[in-house]
């Protein structure tokens, strides 16, 4: 296929997008920072790359860039505008406008080591399902692999991680003619067998590509690897190696995505349901990610135990040391909580309705890690939390810190943590009026721990916060 030469800085396609910077490119498309001069944004510009004789021999470009236009579905990135240009004698070029997202891919998470199966299972879904859309309105993806994938899983085993399907480069009708020039259309080390004997394609490659993005997800590992030519060819003679420690279920589903006869695939609707029932089952297998347990967490969750203060409602004894910090703070969210072996418990909560959120995604368990207090003073910008669901989710917090609610003996059961939407500074004194109010907290807690053993002379009901 040859490549079109470079578009140059401040070119304007389609009337409107005028050209910044080129920020990609690959033997199919072009990508280029741009600026939608009617609507005064950025966008991502990819200019389809097609041979002089493709241009000649296409059914309908502007048919064609239309149905790619009208897609819409939460797990594509979304496909602003498409066109084609001939404002130039004899060069034809063929646009797509797509919002503009500048984060992590697939290929790059990859890279940190393999998936759960619980996240493989849910970006898989997400894939699956925009797959099965496209498939519906007649469009094959044709390039799916772990680069064009983009995924947001806060790096928290308990959030959901969401996926987005990208890179509509070298999308075309499903029923159209191949307009390539001998060679086969895709990246090596993800093409279905037809695409590696360059012959017509349909759905059923889409679903073998993914089939070896899953089995690459759950092993860390490329299942055709090497250089193109010998990339392409092995998946004629072999199946991928699936391993032996792969679970039965998984096994059977990407045996069957990756069947070499198109035929004997399944759908991608068949492969989306699969794969939703397989990240329902994986919950009931769900461990706490090890990065937010303590090295004592056994003798920690003794302690908490001896408390008695878990799977209890809120008693309203705390309420008024948060309500306090709220206004000593001038935060509109302050905390009293208490970390279980997989939950946050929250006894006290001024300012939200929540009584118990999962321990992964919730900083307070990060907080309890902590010798002192934990202060993050900007979240979407903190490396410890950007990517947090309640940092990047709709929740939208900016402002954390939090005083670990440690025992006598050493133990942080919990914390007395503020929030905030806007970013906030913590001063010295604000530190330690925050220390002291976990002071508080603890000090009731330890008169409760003796009124419960029966010490002599000890209150039954210590009367400090209520």
């Amino acid at each position: 296929m040859a490549v079109q030469p470079g578009i140059a800085e401040g070119t304007v396609l389609g009337g409107r997008y005028r050209v910044v910077e080129q920020i990609g490119s690959g033997a199919m498309a072009n990508v280029y920072r741009a600026v939608d001069d009617s609507l005064e944004r950025e966008v991502a510009l990819k200019v389809i790359n097609r041979s002089n004789a493709a241009q000649e021999t296409a059914r309908d470009d502007d048919a064609e860039v239309k149905v790619l236009a009208s897609l819409n579905h939460h797990s594509l990135i979304t496909l602003l505008d498409a066109g084609v240009d001939r404002a130039e004698a004899g060069r034809t070029l063929i646009y797509l406008v797509m919002e503009l997202v500048e984060g992590p891919d697939l290929k790059r998470r990859l890279s940190e080591g393999p998936l759960s199966s619980r996240h493989t299972a849910e970006m898989g879904y997400d894939v699956a399902d925009a797959l099965a859309y496209i498939h519906e309105s007649g469009v094959v993806h044709r390039d799916v692999k772990p680069g064009n994938i983009l995924v947001f899983d806060y790096q928290h085993d308990t959030a959901r991680m969401h996926a987005k399907l990208t890179d509509f480069g070298i999308a075309l009708m499903a029923d159209a003619p191949d307009l390539h020039d001998g060679g086969f259309l895709g990246t090596a080390g993800y093409l279905s067998p037809e695409q590696a004997k360059a012959e017509p394609i349909g759905p059923p490659s889409d679903v073998y590509s993914l089939g070896l993005v899953l089995l690459e997800s759950l092993t860390g590992q490329q299942a055709f690897p090497g250089d193109p030519l010998q990339s392409a060819l092995a998946r004629l003679m072999d199946d991928p190696h699936i391993p032996d420690d792969v679970d039965p279920e998984w096994r059977l589903l990407l045996a069957a995505m990756t069947a070499r006869n198109p035929e004997d695939r399944p759908s991608t609707t068949e492969v989306s349901q699969a794969l939703y029932e397989l990240s329902q089952s994986s919950r009931g297998k769900h461990k706490v990610d090890a990065a937010v347990i303590p090295a004592d967490e056994e003798a920690r969750m003794q302690a908490v135990h001896s408390y008695g203060i878990l799977d209890t409602p809120p008693d309203g004894a705390f309420d008024r040391i948060t309500a306090l910090a709220a206004r000593l703070f001038s935060v509109p969210v302050a905390i009293v909580s208490i970390v279980d072996h997989d939950r946050i418990w929250f006894k006290s909560h001024h300012g939200v309705d929540v009584e118990q959120i999962s321990r992964d995604p919730g900083l307070c368990a990060s907080a309890i890690l902590q010798d002192g207090l934990w202060v993050v003073e900007n979240a979407p910008e903190d490396p410890r939390t950007l990517l947090n669901p309640l940092v990047a989710g709709d929740f939208g917090l900016k402002f954390y810190a939090g005083a670990p609610l440690k025992t006598r003996d050493g133990y942080n059961l919990g914390t007395l943590c503020i929030l905030d939407f806007e970013p906030r500074t913590m001063t010295a004194e604000d530190n330690a009026n925050l220390r002291d109010l976990a002071a508080m907290v603890m000090a009731d807690l330890e008169l409760r721990l003796e009124a419960a053993a029966g010490l002599p002379g000890t209150p039954q009901d210590s009367g400090i916060v209520n």
